[in-house]
């Protein structure tokens, strides 16, 4: 049976982050109700956990997420097939979450944060794939950094911390998917 290149689980993840992105500004606190923050304990919004991997802040950012997913996301996928691919982007992005959410409890930084993106799930991705082409690997390390630190040199927020908690669980879910 031939394989429809469009229609792959990396693209469909793409399009629903740009839906949700056109959707933030006729929904209102749609950011804030789908991304990670104080309202996970406050209301119980368990749902942050996967949600918060659909919200991105700003057109720059969903633009280099969504270059960065499309990029390797289907390389990925393509390689070891739909399922394992589900797995280790929706599993890896949850176990960043939960990392992210752990991490900002105990630096006391919960009640000013709302985490949203997909960095975390796609350094699983990173992660995964520097675990497994050597030849990329250093790349990918230098990669990670700079997206992680460069920014804060510039003054800009982002989650550094998800982006190595990512990296690492993507490394080791590359033992196992």
């Amino acid at each position: 049976m031939p394989q429809n290149k469009l229609l792959t689980v990396t693209n469909i993840i793409l399009l629903v982050n740009l839906i949700i992105f056109f959707m933030k500004d006729l929904i209102p606190h749609l950011d804030v109700l789908l991304g990670l923050n104080l309202l996970f304990f406050d209301l119980h919004l368990y749902y942050q956990l996967l949600s918060t991997m659909f919200v991105h802040s700003g057109v720059s950012h969903i633009l280099m997420n969504m270059f960065i997913l499309f990029q390797f996301g289907n390389i990925i996928e393509a390689s070891i097939g739909k399922i394992r691919f589900s797995l280790l982007y929706f599993i890896g992005g949850i176990l960043t979450s939960i990392g992210s959410l752990w991490y900002l409890m105990f630096t006391s930084n919960l009640a000013q944060t709302n985490l949203v993106g997909a960095s975390g799930a796609i350094s699983v991705l990173l992660g995964w794939i520097a675990l497994r082409d050597k030849t990329q690997r250093g790349g990918i390390v230098v990669w990670i950094m700079l997206i992680s630190f460069a920014p804060l040199f510039l003054g800009l927020p982002v989650a550094w911390y998800s982006h190595l908690i990512g990296f690492v669980l993507g490394w080791i879910m590359g033992y196992v998917i």
